[in-house]
């Protein structure tokens, strides 16, 4: 009896030993996403907010889970809303209030004429394998580092998706999406898009990995690569008033009467700033004394119109005042 109970008791012993070996070297997040996200927020780098609001930790399954999650639903200061609220890092949130501020709403302004407003993404934490590929190593979703883009909503309702705008779009659509994916770039670590693989035709990737470091900083894992756009950026009405048309003859007639003033006008190029608030009515030509007929030979011509229409001043190409011949 004593025997059994001495056995019994060394397999406890060993059972026990071996489940605590089994804890002690349970597989941990690595150290530096923690640090990763208390940096940012000790340097304050997002402002809490309606739209950015701290949650519980996240603390597995396995090592998935971050330290200080954030729950997103609209990005700088709440004018570009998410379609969903999005689980992510600090340091992933700082990065796309970045982008969306310094690439994609220049890229917008410039190509359609007005900002981005609403981020459609299509997926954010989530504890699975890269690409969901089992056996695969675990994804920068699976620690609330990695976003998926699917497409941009203007200010004006205009979609533009990745699935359809990256390669049938029109012009301008295809050279906004592969501008804000090449400007992601300088960003964040990781960016894929339609082209990497067979994974990402329909949305832009986004993520902070640690891929190392180079003499110039992080390394960077961006595909397909940036390439320059040669695509030209549209212009757009300024939204000013068109010019008024130039009642040449009224223009020009005060222009004469008030020649001092007048040249200053020019030089500055405001031809209104040449008539004093009072200016001398241009004379009635229906009024004008005809002319007698041309002189006959031995006798000195005639005018044929007043001296004040026949001396008119034009500008030489000296930018001055010039008498010359007004043009037909």
């Amino acid at each position: 009896m004593a025997r059994r109970v001495i056995a019994f008791l060394s397999l406890a012993g060993l059972l026990l030993s071996v489940s605590g070996c089994g804890q002690f070297q349970r597989p941990q997040r690595p150290a530096w996403r923690e640090a990763a996200e208390k940096v940012c927020l000790a340097e304050k780098r997002v402002a809490f907010s309606a739209y950015v609001q701290p949650a519980r930790e996240i603390d597995g399954p396995g090592i998935c889970g971050l330290t200080a999650p954030l729950k997103v639903t609209k990005l700088l200061g709440g004018s570009v809303e998410l379609n969903s609220t999005q689980t992510i890092g600090c340091p992933l949130t700082a990065a796309l209030e970045q982008w969306l501020q310094e690439v994609v709403q220049p890229v917008a302004r410039a190509r359609f004429g007005v900002p981005v407003v609403k981020v459609s993404s299509m997926g954010s934490f989530s504890c699975r394998p890269i690409d969901n590929i089992r056996g695969a190593k675990l994804s920068e979703h699976a620690f609330g580092n990695a976003i998926d883009i699917g497409g941009f909503v203007l200010a004006n309702g205009r979609q533009i998706m990745v699935v359809k705008g990256w390669t049938r779009g029109d012009e301008q659509e295809k050279a906004f999406l592969r501008e804000v994916h090449s400007g992601a770039c300088n960003f964040f670590t990781t960016v894929l898009g339609p082209g990497s693989d067979m994974f990402h035709y329909n949305h832009i990737h986004v993520d902070l990995a640690a891929h190392g470091n180079t003499k110039s900083g992080p390394r960077r894992y961006c595909k397909p690569a940036p390439a320059p756009t040669r695509v030209p950026v549209p212009r757009f009405d300024d939204g000013l008033p068109d010019a008024p048309d130039l009642e040449e003859e009224l223009d020009v007639a005060r222009m004469q009467r008030n020649m001092p003033q007048a040249r200053t006008a020019m030089a500055l190029g405001r031809l209104d700033a040449a008539t004093p608030p009072q200016a001398t009515p241009v004379p009635n030509m229906s009024r004008i004394q005809r002319a007698p007929p041309l002189a006959t030979s031995g006798e000195k011509p005639l005018q044929l119109l007043p001296r004040s229409v026949t001396s008119i001043a034009t500008m030489g190409d000296d930018g001055v005042f010039d008498p010359g011949e007004v043009g037909d």
